[in-house]
């Protein structure tokens, strides 16, 4: 059995098909947790089934792209090559697909908690997990009644808020600035105070259970009779029953090799660690007005969000940091901090917003990627999904709406 990819989905289906008796090697480029996984909010936000193709996406996003206060930038050379996925993409703006995404969605992080609970049960990875409330912070009422139809759908899924506003909102978390005068939270949630800590340490634990880890490159398959037989990769090849392909937006190409052409794309993705941050915030917040979530972890406090699109290519943009940096100034006006780290990563998107869980045709090749903003949130349930379909137990959910198959 092999894995392909060492972050959190890969490290996540490696130790279940473990504890199912399964003899797994995860083959990585980089080792475990180095690259998408290690950049995101840490925050495991159980009520994250609202996509971003929200109605009326497709009249707004060119206002959006034009507004230096909206956190949405684009490299206008990657236009061209970005349309085809972008058509695609806001073609799902609409109260209908809403719907359908977010119920998908839903199975996948609604219970996420406890998925990393059981994940990391007897492991030193516990003691990365921390249980918190989660709080979106918004200026004023009009601000929050804007957002009626994500927070309907979120109640839907039995998430309730507790809802302060005035002067408990600074009562609560004396961090925020005065002119935020409302924040909507939420309990059942939490947070990883390292990722990239947290997935190695879920790898060592692998490892130390009799897990292998290889680094290199996946290359290709060899198929025999339309079944795989092995992985082609920069150390040679290796022999398998099963693969699972847990790459991220690296995704692509190997897919391409299988007669799928995925319309997958790098949701480029930006955050700021202010290191030993003071006079930050008490708890993980979104911050509604920027669209970005200030996480108070082991190293400082981190702001990640923005969203960019420019391809796997490309390094990072000034802009998204800048943009950062002033909307946590702004939420935040008291806060000290001793340094800065800087971070770029790129976020697997798929043109209908769910990732992609199951089994290639009758290949014995798996997909498990595409999962967008939720990859942290979600990856222990997929790899418990993907990890049951492999051992002949069938989950006990529909995995219709994120089949490979739907792309073929």
């Amino acid at each position: 059995m092999i894995v392909i990819g060492g972050g959190i989905v890969g490290v996540s289906t490696a130790l279940w098909l473990q504890r199912m008796g399964a003899d797994v090697t995860v083959v990585d480029r980089s080792g475990w947790g180095k690259a998408t996984s290690a950049g995101n909010g840490g925050i495991l936000a159980a009520c994250a089934m609202v996509p971003v193709t929200g109605p009326g996406l497709a009249k707004k996003a060119p206002w959006m792209l034009l507004d230096k206060n909206f956190p949405l930038f684009m490299k206008w050379r990657y236009l061209p090559t970005l349309l085809p996925w972008l058509r695609k993409f806001l073609s799902h703006a609409n109260v209908e697909d809403t719907h359908r995404i977010a119920d998908g969605l839903a199975h996948l992080v609604a219970d996420s908690v406890a998925q990393h609970d059981a994940l990391a049960d007897g492991t030193d990875a516990t003691d990365w997990i921390i249980k918190t409330d989660y709080s979106y912070a918004y200026q004023n009422r009009a601000a929050f009644d804007a957002d009626a139809f994500s927070w309907a759908i979120r109640k839907k899924h039995g998430f309730d808020l507790t809802m302060r506003d005035g002067a408990d909102v600074q009562a609560f978390d004396p961090s925020l600035a005065d002119d935020i005068r409302l924040l909507a939270t939420m309990g059942a949630h939490g947070f990883i105070k390292d990722p990239a800590g947290y997935v190695a340490a879920l790898g060592a634990e692998f490892e130390d259970k009799g897990g292998t880890l290889v680094t290199g490159d996946v290359t290709d398959f060899d198929m025999s009779d339309g079944k795989i037989k092995a992985v082609v990769t920069s150390q040679g090849r290796m022999r398998c029953d099963y693969a699972v392909l847990t790459t991220g937006v690296w995704s692509k190409p190997l897919m391409k090799k299988l007669g799928l052409n995925i319309p997958l794309e790098s949701e480029r993705g930006y955050h700021i660690v202010f290191r030993n941050a003071k006079g930050g915030p008490n708890h993980p917040i979104m911050l509604a007005a920027g669209k970005f979530v200030a996480t108070p972890m082991e190293a400082g406090l981190r702001c990640a969000g923005t969203v960019e699109f420019g391809g796997l290519e490309a390094g990072p943009s000034k802009a998204p940091f800048a943009f950062l940096r002033k909307c946590t100034k702004d939420a935040f006006p008291n806060m000290t901090w001793d340094d800065e780290i800087e971070w770029q990563g790129h976020r697997p998107s798929t043109s209908d917003s769910l990732p992609l869980i199951g089994q290639i045709r009758e290949t014995g090749i798996y997909a498990g990627f595409g999962h967008h903003h939720i990859g942290l949130t979600a990856g222990p349930k997929t790899g418990r999904l993907l990890a049951q379909l492999i051992a002949g137990q069938p989950p006990n959910i529909d995995l219709t709406p994120y089949a490979p198959a739907r792309f073929a």
